[in-house]
């Protein structure tokens, strides 16, 4: 058994740290001794500062009283109390201080009656401050309200009284005063040229400040004096940052007649001098003796340490894998220990042979490992932009396909209906099968995202019920019930449920939905052909078939079932499938948790799509462009169609079109770039983009919106969708500057 080994040290650290063992009480008993002096020189210096707050508080207080008093006088005068008004203003004028902007008189709804700040008998303006009018009727007693600024700019702070006037009515007689009046009472006080003092209402804000004071006053204090003013209680001493920055200590006091707060800062380094200064004093002493006793330490380890540095320097060429050469000694000991070295220099060269080999070894298997996994990921790479492409490339021919029969129908064309009914099946069978591949891809390489939501379940049930048409499908199912949810997944789910139940044989499908223990539980049951206990057990598994008769009669690359599994478990629920046997009908289970219902949308603007428009249609594909071109031309709009980004751009330069319809995939230019160029354009940014493409993963819609489309269709998109995605664009286009 190996023995534990400690912390190596040399002699001479040995010694050393023998020293600094004996010094250390000594130190800290130093440092908290100065800690302990300086942490009562701050203590004394943080009650200076309040007491000097408290003293400013103070003479605050007493220039309000002086103002009440100046005010009471007046509502004692004669011709207050005999209802005078006019002599009142007068009076008023001639009474109030230099300081005052003027003197208000409002009766007990607070309906100004005079202002001397304007002629008597002049209109009314509004009131300022309204709130410490209110409080003034509530209280009863004299207020000081919040510093405003007034239509010309001027910052003022209105000081209330209740006066009792003629027939023992009650009205409200204001002094409207300067901040200015405030500034002087800073500016008596003596304190430090660097402190910061501050003077605020009782809603925080700067009534006056030495700092500033026509850049700060009526707006609040910095946020961290705010924050201790919320939690220091009525006064308080602590660290803040001042409105420019500066690291600060700050005391204040809230005066309990009027509300109001006075804050007094000094800067932090003046703060903590004197605990630095006798630190640095105490350290240089400390250092001092350490370095004495590391001169003694060092002078006693090199006599030792000269004896056994020959064995050192033997150590280390054999740590090295160098040759070993022990020095000679007539000591037994050390004769000894050079043995040992020279035996175990041998046994180290063997062991150094064996481990080239196996690290040659590791390195050839490792390589391997790396390049069998480089070409895992470059297949994996390989593959994905193989299944974009393939996307692509099926959604591509689709789209005139899609086009052709939204024309027929738009044209009301008799002849050929059940052919286009089959055609149309077909197409959305086709797609249905590419946008299975593609989303198998996402959930192998763990891509598959979901956007929940507030989703009322109940509701997509019945949509996604009415969507097959053509299939006996019956819904049992409560006005509403909510989930958090995608609901493009939730739909995919249902649809691929309600697919599978008509492709194997249901000639009654029937969907129930319910809420039990805070699930929702979603049933479909069907009565075709059933399932073995093999299949059910294997009927999830991607690119899991029935047995081939009945797979083949039916079609489907066996996804849809291992889509719907991955899907409801990303929504934190599950699935599962149940049946009786061959012939007895099948029936699938999804439960998810159930959420909160949406709150009520607003109601959104009648949209309107007759109006005609002027439409650039760009794409490759000339049948796709031309049907398209086609189908919008018979719904009214005037269409121009492009083949490449080039000549998209020439046939907007005499005039933009109001939307332009882009394809991705261009020769010349990507879809990408000829928005953004088109953007650039004079007048570009309200030209209505939307991109029609056969890409249509994830990372695709959001590079398109990144790009500056407004909207991003996959191919084939219907006419619907198609109209839809223009019912934002101006009916006029927008003419380049």
């Amino acid at each position: 058994m190996r023995a534990h080994e400690g912390l190596a040290l040399s002699l001479r650290h040995m010694l050393i740290l023998l020293t600094a063992i004996g010094l250390l009480p000594l130190a800290l008993l130093g440092v908290w001794t100065i800690h302990g002096a300086a942490r009562y020189h701050e203590q004394e210096q943080e009650r200076l500062m309040l007491n000097h707050a408290r003293a400013l508080s103070s003479a605050v207080d007493t220039e309000l009283d002086a103002t009440v008093n100046v005010l009471a006088s007046m509502a004692r005068s004669p011709e207050f109390t005999s209802g005078d008004l006019r002599g009142f203003h007068a009076l008023a004028s001639a009474q109030a201080q230099p300081n005052w902007l003027g003197v208000i008189l409002s009766d007990d709804t607070g309906k100004p009656l005079l202002r001397t700040m304007a002629p008597y008998g002049a209109p009314a303006a509004p009131t300022a401050d309204p709130g410490s009018l209110d409080q003034l009727f509530a209280l009863r007693r004299p207020v000081a309200g919040r510093v405003t600024r007034g239509k010309g700019g001027r910052a003022a702070v209105p000081v209330r009284i209740v006066a009792e006037g003629r027939g023992h009515r009650e009205y409200a007689l204001t002094a409207v005063i300067r901040p200015d009046r405030f500034l002087d009472v800073i500016a008596r006080q003596k304190l430090p040229a660097d402190s910061v003092i501050s003077v605020m209402d009782a809603s925080g804000l700067i009534v006056a400040r030495s700092r500033n004071q026509e850049a700060t006053v009526g707006k609040p204090a910095s946020a961290t004096l705010q924050a201790m003013m919320r939690s220091g209680g009525r006064e308080h001493v602590g660290r803040t940052v001042t409105l420019e920055g500066a690291d600060v200590v700050t005391a204040f006091t809230t005066s309990a007649r009027y509300g109001w707060s006075v804050a007094l800062g000094a800067p932090n380094a003046a703060h903590g001098y004197t605990f630095i200064e006798r630190f640095a004093l105490y350290l240089a002493g400390i250092l001092a003796t350490f370095g004495a006793c590391i001169g003694i330490a060092s002078w006693l380890s090199s006599r030792i340490v000269r004896t056994i540095g020959g064995m050192q320097a033997a150590a280390s060429a054999l740590g090295e894998g160098k040759a070993v050469t022990v020095p000679p000694s007539r000591v037994k000991e050390f004769r000894l220990m050079g043995q040992a070295l020279a035996a175990a220099a041998r046994q180290r060269a063997a062991h150094e042979e064996e481990r080239s080999r196996l690290l040659a070894t590791l390195e050839q298997a490792l390589a391997r490992q790396e390049e069998a996994l480089d070409q895992a990921r470059q297949a994996g790479q390989a593959k994905d932009a193989f299944l974009a492409m393939l996307g692509h490339e099926l959604r591509n021919p689709l789209s005139p396909i899609q086009a052709a029969l939204d024309m027929m129908d738009l044209r009301r064309e008799s002849a050929g209906q059940r052919e286009r009914a089959i055609m149309r099946r077909q197409v959305d069978h086709l797609r249905r099968l590419v946008d299975d591949l593609l989303d198998v891809s996402r959930i192998t390489s763990g891509k598959l995202r979901i956007d929940p939501r507030p989703l009322n379940l109940a509701e997509l049930v019945r949509h996604a019920a009415a969507a097959h048409a053509g299939e006996a499908v019956s819904v049992d199912a409560p006005e509403s019930l909510w989930v958090d949810g995608d609901e493009t997944r939730l739909a995919q789910v249902l649809n691929n449920l309600l697919s599978n139940a008509a492709r194997f044989g249901s000639s009654d499908t029937r969907v129930s939905l319910r809420a039990h223990d805070g699930k929702a539980l979603l049933a479909v049951s069907d009565n075709g052909v059933g399932m073995t206990p093999g299949l059910l057990s294997q009927v999830f598994e991607p690119f899991f078939q029935a047995p081939q008769p009945l797979a083949r009669r039916t079609g489907g690359l066996g996804l849809g079932l291992a889509i719907v599994r991955k899907i409801v478990e990303l929504h934190g629920g599950g699935v599962s499938a149940h049946s009786a046997g061959p012939d007895q009908g099948s029936r699938f289970e999804v439960v998810l948790p159930l959420g909160q219902p949406a709150e009520a949308p607003l109601p959104l603007p009648e949209r309107r799509r007759d109006a005609r428009r002027r439409i650039l249609v760009v794409d490759d594909n000339e049948d796709a462009a031309a049907l398209t071109a086609a189908l919008f031309e018979d719904l009214g709009h005037e269409v121009e169609v492009a083949h490449t980004a080039t000549e998209g751009l020439r046939v907007v330069q005499g005039r933009l079109p109001a939307a332009a319809i882009l394809d991705i995939g261009l020769p010349d230019m990507d879809g990408y770039a000829l928005a953004r160029a088109l953007r650039r354009l004079p007048g570009g940014e309200r030209v209505h983009l939307v991109a029609l493409t056969g890409y249509g993963q994830k990372e695709d819609v959001e590079r398109a919106m990144q790009a500056g489309f407004d909207v991003h269709l996959t191919k084939p998109a219907g006419v619907e969708a198609l109209v839809n995605a223009l019912v934002a664009t101006p009916a006029s286009a927008p003419a380049p500057d």
